[in-house]
């Protein structure tokens, strides 16, 4: 017998190739239940409708990756990282947008998983080592995409107790692991997607691949047979309702930072005009622990820098000049309210302890014993801002006790976490 002469050259490449090799397929027995042929009958799935919906839940992703990604940088900002204080509404609005379209992804996933469910139960479930691949890799990206999802419904709506695990910390990692995930899935699904929303057929796809899309084109063409459109909803009705719901629950609940919309927001946890002096709270004086210090008679607040010390009690804050700013408190739950603030601007103590407000970063201690947000670093751009203020006042009454009297940071553009309550001590240190 004559050998070919490519046939070694062949088993190489075989050789090389073996994660494509088909598995020995399992028994037909188990082909019960949910892995029947005709398991999933529903005229409306199909790989069109999965790429329409994938293609909005990863925008939707996306968007909700980069403004997470840009919350932890203003929170734990790394050395080259500067976040301005100029617009005030900046972070206001990133936050905004981060909780408004994590939201919005609730039904997108639900529906998305619903079009791609009787996937789990193709026939072999298992083709090769590759297929067993790419599907463990599907459910690191279901499994990121659900605890996301619930995690961050969970925390906008501080129901912490499922979540046996500090919420930021686990969120901000998952969120890597999804987006990394994300852009895996999109690699190898991108010629799939591609086929099925294209018209026609493109040519250059890989031949089996190509006739899986003329397949499902034949497919999708069923949705406008008379036959198949009195059995229920169509597939267009099917999106035109799942981007309703993703609409509707937006509007119900942006109106928690956008005040115009808050007659709208039934479903928000947070109303921007609720809570005392109109202004919402999320951590009280009793729940801080500082009660009994922030009412002491004895109180004072310390300032310590380059060129001298000041203890300054509220008398003595109240008799310094002076300012008034219209900032909002922007929380990283997503919730935001805009108040009148009165205080004494940061710039002007941090002068009198002889630093350079335009070069200075400050640290501001609360009188918290313990906590993760006890005190917040004021970088050089917020210290020298006019807008920047130890607040005394807020809508003109004293501060309340859970507002953070006798004193507070506000400072603009900056998440609520880091506008530090019941001031105790302000270090002021030289240029970074």
């Amino acid at each position: 017998m004559v050998r070919h002469p490519d046939a070694p050259l062949n088993e190489r490449r075989r050789r090389a190739r073996w994660w494509l090799a088909p598995l020995p397929p399992p028994p037909a027995a188990l082909r019960r239940g949910p892995l029947r042929p005709d398991a999933f009958p529903s005229p409306l799935r199909s790989t069109r409708l999965t790429s329409r919906l994938g293609i909005a839940l990863g925008v939707a992703f996306g968007v909700c990756f980069l403004t997470g990604l840009l919350s932890h940088l203003i929170q734990h900002p790394p050395g080259w990282f500067i976040w301005p204080s100029r617009p005030v509404w900046l972070y206001r609005l990133t936050q905004g947008v981060h909780v408004a379209t994590g939201l919005a992804s609730v039904p997108l996933l639900g529906v998305k998983l619903w079009s791609v469910y009787p996937r789990l139960f193709t026939w072999p479930p298992v083709r090769s080592v590759a297929h067993a691949a790419e599907r463990a890799s599907v459910g690191v990206l279901v499994a990121a995409a659900l605890f996301q999802v619930i995690g961050g419904v969970l925390n906008i709506s501080r129901w912490y107790a499922p979540m046996p695990f500090f919420f930021t910390t686990g969120h901000y990692w998952v969120g890597w692991l999804a987006a990394g995930a994300l852009l895996v899935h999109v690699g190898v699904q991108l010629p799939v997607v591609t086929a099925a929303l294209a018209r026609p057929q493109p040519p250059d796809l890989p031949p089996r691949r190509a006739e899986a899309a003329v397949a499902e084109a034949a497919v999708d063409e069923s949705a406008a047979d008379p036959a198949v459109a009195r059995r229920g909803m169509s597939r267009r009705g099917l999106l035109t309702a799942t981007a309703a719901a993703a609409g509707l629950i937006t509007v119900t609940t942006v109106g928690e930072t956008i005040r115009p919309l808050s007659g709208l927001a039934v479903l928000a946890p947070r109303r921007p005009d609720v809570g005392p002096q109109r202004v919402p709270v999320n951590k009280s004086a009793d729940g801080a622990g500082v009660r009994a210090a922030a009412l002491d008679p004895s109180y004072r607040l310390l300032v310590d820098g380059p060129g001298g010390h000041l203890s300054l009690d509220v008398a003595a804050l109240n008799a310094l000049p002076q300012h008034t700013a219209d900032l909002p408190i922007a929380c990283v739950e997503g919730w935001s309210a805009t108040a009148t603030w009165t205080g004494v601007r940061l710039a002007d103590l941090v002068a009198l302890v002889g630093a350079d407000p335009a070069r200075a970063t400050v640290l501001v201690e609360s009188l918290q014993a313990a906590g993760r947000y006890r005190s917040s670093t004021v970088p050089p751009q917020l210290t020298r801002d006019p807008l920047t203020l130890i607040a005394l006042r807020v809508g003109g009454e004293p501060l309340h006790i859970d507002h953070g009297h006798p004193a507070r940071l506000i400072a603009p553009n900056r998440p609520g976490v880091l506008q530090t309550k019941w001031i105790g001590r302000i270090a002021v240190g030289g240029p970074r």
